[in-house]
């Protein structure tokens, strides 16, 4: 396929490139007025009074008695509120707004609002949750889910077992750090209102409007204006200011511009979750692992969010890409006073793959054995069942994606050279096996999505694309239109595409889970396959849904069958040189293989591998972000460090062929498989490096030198 592959220009490349793409903070309009939110400055406390000074003529409070409908954010679970009412519950939460004309006197008088609180003792690391037996954050448990589910008799494989490993791993937080910051405008008009601005769902944002002002549909129009990456971080957590920005618009009778400024969005945005992940696994007489325990306890902050749905994720991660017969796996989602977890690209991956590769590679050294050699003998293969008990039915090329992995890095061969290097140096490498699973999980897709797109053939034979699905910097407004002129066998400068507005475009879904190009492209594919058939008509549309595959299956209550429609797989090398004397540690060589079928654009696939596996080397070893008595104490980008150009080498990777039957041109995802593996590879190159034991991220100069003290 390699027309399709074939990189072309990016359609929103001359508008970014140029300067005159508007951002949220780049529009101005007449009369417009500037929020800003007033946020709790306690962990957990009783709001006993708030006292505001005198108003300015033109100046505006909106708070939660300014909600005509429901005061609670329309997610997973609905327990947070869009404005706190008599408690709060994290450092960050927002209260109320002033909104006026001039920014300055906006942010003197909220400087000038005083909060009476009465403080509640808080609940501020999952160790601490773990041991709450009363007054709890969130129902009566310390957590907000707790799940489980098994495969196999573990029962039965512990009795076989000859030897027992375990291990506990931990992980910290991780910023999106993406480069604009939240930003939305409302505007109230005709009894409607329109809210735009940075985001990656807008159907996210609609019913959360329709919730907060118990409007009907109709009276709601979100549209996304260009938006500055989201990694996540624009999921679920624009529904917030999307709401407060809204309700200032109908109480003022203009135009809201809010705009979060940095300290402010690091501050109050949802980060990647806190974990910690204990593995026990059991191993038989010929070194083969038969059986395995897993436990898993994530911090999800002061609020469930999207917590039960990556908690569950991770779980059915944790097994990494091996075929264990035996598997009982539990995991929890703990509520804590700390800023609210959510969404972030690998949505639970990371920690799963660097807990479940730390492990595979201390099993091997306790057995002596070549641990390259021990991951292979326990890959998955097409016919087998994943920890969940689904069939891998399409062809899985672990055994390829080994081979070149090690082909191109020189792996094997480096292992067995001397750490020591000239200049006192010490060598580490690293190699990590992974998967994503692409799309919704479980049956999600069919049940909770229902995507639906729609194609619409206009005069000259121009063909729009409508559908919900947002450019935040992955190249959906080039690659979406390659799947359908492909198709249709037009110049893909034929096919026009939008950022989405939910007055002409259906619901096809969120911008998340690597779902959009194998999923929503396929929806695409099918109904420009259909528009194909009529061309010979003048105008017309087309509107598609998406089929669940008819050979999957899944018990959401039990958590067995396929947890995913399919998966890309991957495989990273990192090389590291670390400093004895400062603890340093200097990432040398990256190695990347990667399935993720057919690409749609070589070149925007070369952007989506090099951006994460930086963002994913980051989390391993730079991006620290600490939580002090539930205050976050990195909130600028001085002092929460991101790398740049300079930091890491460049990065050598290719891409197995191996179409996906079910996919556009045989397109899976890639967004987020290409984060998931470099935490571990790298965890791994330190781990040889120091001759330690590495059980947490991110890996410091200070964590490093922790572990050269301790006695392994």
């Amino acid at each position: 396929m390699e027309g399709i592959s074939r990189p072309i220009k990016r359609f929103d490349f001359d508008d970014k490139m140029s300067g005159t793409a508007l951002y949220c903070a780049d529009v101005t309009l007449d009369g417009m007025l500037y929020a800003k939110t007033l946020r709790s400055v306690k962990a957990r406390a009783a709001i006993l009074s708030i006292t505001v000074p005198p108003l300015p003529e033109g100046y505006w409070i909106v708070d939660a008695n300014d909600i005509p409908g429901k005061n609670v954010v329309p997610i997973v679970s609905e327990d947070q509120p869009f404005f706190a009412k008599g408690a709060v519950k994290y450092i960050g939460e927002p209260i109320l707004l002033v909104v006026g004309p001039d920014k300055q006197t906006v942010v003197d008088l909220l400087e000038r609002i005083r909060v009476a609180y009465e403080e509640v003792r808080p609940v501020l690391s999952i160790a601490e949750a773990e041991q709450v037996r009363e007054n709890f954050i969130f129902g009566d448990t310390p957590y907000f889910f707790a799940y489980e589910y098994a495969k196999g008799d573990l029962s039965e494989a512990a009795g076989r077992a000859v030897r027992v490993f375990e291990d506990e791993f931990e992980t910290g937080y991780q910023e999106q750090a993406y480069l604009e910051t939240q930003g939305i405008i409302a505007v109230y008009e005709n009894g409607r209102v329109t809210v735009s601005g940075a985001m990656q769902c807008p159907y996210y944002i609609r019913d959360a409007l329709i919730q907060a002002l118990g409007w009907p549909e109709e009276r709601v129009r979100v549209v996304q204006l260009p938006t500055g990456g989201g990694f996540g971080g624009k999921e679920e957590y624009p529904s917030l200011p999307a709401v407060h920005a809204a309700l200032a618009a109908v109480k003022t009778g203009r135009p809201v511009q809010l705009v979060f400024d940095r300290q402010e969005d690091i501050l109050c945005t949802t980060k990647r979750h806190p974990a910690v992940i204990r593995l026990r696994s059991h191993v038989d007489g010929n070194n083969r692992i038969i059986g395995r325990e897993i436990d898993i306890a994530i911090d999800a902050g002061a609020y469930a969010g999207l917590s039960g749905v990556v908690l569950q994720r991770m779980m059915f991660a944790a097994n990494g890409v091996y075929d264990v017969p035996h598997l009982k796996v539990r995991g929890k989602a703990y509520a804590t006073n700390n800023v609210v977890s959510g969404a972030m690209r690998g949505f639970g991956g990371p920690q799963a793959a660097f807990a479940v590769e730390m492990h595979m590679e201390n099993i091997a050294r306790a057995l002596r054995l070549d641990s390259f050699a021990f991951r292979q003998r326990h890959f998955l293969h097409t016919g087998d069942t994943s920890s969940t008990g689904g069939l891998f039915l399409h062809d899985i090329k672990l055994d390829e994606i080994a081979a070149e992995i090690d082909r191109i890095s020189g792996y094997r061969n480096k292992r067995t050279v001397p750490r020591l290097k000239g200049k006192g140096k010490i060598r580490g490498i690293g190699c990590a096996f992974f998967f994503h699973g692409c799309g919704f999980t479980g049956s999600g897709e069919e049940s909770l999505i229902k995507t639906r797109v729609r194609l619409r053939k206009c005069p000259g034979n121009t063909v729009h694309i409508f559908v919900s699905n947002t450019e935040i910097g992955q190249g959906v407004l080039t690659t979406l239109r390659k799947i359908v002129a492909q198709a249709l066998d037009v110049p893909v400068e034929t096919v026009k595409q939008t950022y989405p507005d939910t007055d002409d475009c259906p619901n096809s879904g969120p911008t998340v889970a690597s779902r959009t190009i194998m999923i929503v492209g396929k929806v695409l594919l099918d109904a420009a396959l259909d528009m194909k058939k009529r061309w010979h008509e003048k105008e017309f549309e087309i509107v598609r849904a998406y089929e669940y595959p008819g050979n999957l299956r899944w018990d959401n209550a039990r958590f067995q069958g396929n947890a995913y429609p399919e998966y890309s797989w991957g495989a990273n090398v990192v090389e590291v040189d670390m400093d004895p004397a400062t603890c340093e540690v200097t990432v040398t060589g990256v190695w990347a293989v990667y399935d993720i079928g057919t690409p749609i654009d070589k070149t925007i696939v070369r952007g989506q591998i090099e951006g994460g596996i930086a963002q994913g080397l980051a989390y391993a070893c730079m991006e620290v972000l600490t939580s002090e008595n539930g205050m976050l104490r990195q909130t600028n980008l001085a002092d929460y460090t991101l790398p740049t150009s300079l930091d890491f080498p460049r990065i050598e990777y290719r891409l197995i062929e191996n179409p996906f039957s079910d996919g556009p041109f045989g397109a899976r995802g890639v967004g987020e498989l290409t984060l998931i593996g470099a935490a571990p590879a790298l965890a791994l190159a330190v781990q040889q490096a120091v001759g330690r034991g590495v059980t947490r991220l991110p890996v410091t100069p200070e964590s490093i030198l922790e572990m050269m003290d301790r006695d392994d």
